[in-house]
């Protein structure tokens, strides 16, 4: 199933990740352009060290000039988290361009990729949640609460999974069709942000 390939993508990008736990550090995606794969692992690296820059920003003694120059890495950062999941719904509204779409055919509340997008960041819980449950220096209430939450989260992974997966067998038998709207942020936009345009 499609969920479970993606899931691993995201588990095997996250394990990369955190062996230098450092969100400056190169980039490389293993897998070949042409295949999803390496789509889905620079999807989960892109999630992924923003997760990190979100730590960061948070640090109470952050200086002033840091935090401004983090935020718009934030800011880049999220535009190209929007990017790869429109290139991902790409990969599936070519994979299923050919289906037959039955007259009763419905549309879902979100497509395949937004709903990837989600388990790409469900992955990031988990990782952290679990890592949260085993803090040899946490106490043990800490860590209860911890395995307690991992449990809701190990539910929820499996609940999304059966619903991604659910959701391409039915537009691969026609039963619901995807149609992707582009996110038209306008912040980033100079015609469309009144601050980026200079008027107010």
């Amino acid at each position: 199933m499609f969920s479970k390939l993606a899931f691993d993508i995201f588990e095997e990008s996250i394990r990369k990740y955190h062996e230098k736990d450092d969100v400056d550090q190169e980039f490389l995606n293993p897998y070949p352009k042409n295949d999803i794969a390496h789509l889905l692992y620079r999807k989960n690296w892109i999630d992924t060290v923003q997760w990190h820059y979100e730590d960061i920003i948070r640090d109470p003694e952050i200086k002033p000039d840091d935090a401004l120059a983090l935020k718009r890495k934030i800011d880049a950062s999220n535009q190209d988290r929007t990017d790869l999941v429109e290139y991902i719904d790409s990969y599936f509204l070519n994979k299923y361009q050919s289906v037959e779409i039955k007259e009763n055919a419905t549309i879902n509340t979100e497509s395949p990729a937004w709903a990837i997008d989600r388990l790409s960041i469900l992955a990031l819980k988990i990782y952290h949640m679990r890592e949260e449950s085993n803090r040899e220096d946490a106490t043990p209430e800490h860590m209860s609460k911890c395995r307690e939450k991992l449990d809701v989260l190990l539910e929820q992974q499996k609940d999304l999974s059966s619903a991604i997966d659910q959701l391409l067998l039915d537009i691969e038998a026609g039963k619901k069709y995807m149609k992707v709207y582009k996110q038209m942020k306008m912040y980033n936009d100079e015609e469309l942000n009144p601050v980026l345009r200079g008027t107010k």
